[in-house]
């Protein structure tokens, strides 16, 4: 989510190789993601080549802030 949150959006291979995930892995998080309405995605080809965007969604913002100041608030 850090990644997304950060990013305007990653494509699937980028957060692939920034995760150092395999395939299945990041689909199946990135499927609970989206079961939640974190994130959101577009689908689109590029020299005829598949690819998909991903995007943080103001619920997966406002999740994530809420998350981060949890363990701020346990660090404490």
């Amino acid at each position: 989510m850090s990644a997304l949150v950060i990013n305007d959006f990653l494509d699937f291979n980028s957060l692939k190789k920034l995760l150092g995930v395999t395939d299945g892995n990041l689909a199946s998080h990135l499927k609970s993601l989206e079961k939640k309405v974190y994130i959101s995605f577009k689908k689109e080809f590029l020299d005829r080549k598949p690819n998909t965007k991903y995007f943080c969604t103001n619920t997966g913002r406002e999740a994530f802030v809420k998350h981060i100041n949890a363990i701020e608030e346990l660090l404490k």
